[in-house]
């Protein structure tokens, strides 16, 4: 259910970027800001994809991987 609460939660990604930029002490400077916006709006698209894929609940965690 906890899950179902924060997708229904929309996230304002500029100011994400601009609080994140701060958190970690990195100079983004001005005309970078829309670029990396832009970027994390396709990576939250492409986890989202992930997130959405249902996985079997019988199906078992590999021990080790291999590529």
């Amino acid at each position: 259910m906890e899950n179902k609460k924060i997708e229904n939660q929309q996230i304002d990604l500029k100011i994400y970027v601009e609080q994140m930029a701060l958190l970690v002490d990195l100079n983004l400077r001005e005309e970078y800001k829309d670029g990396v916006v832009a970027n994390f709006e396709k990576i939250k698209n492409i986890a989202k994809l992930v997130n959405d894929f249902e996985l079997p609940e019988e199906i078992e965690v590999a021990p080790i991987f291999e590529p």
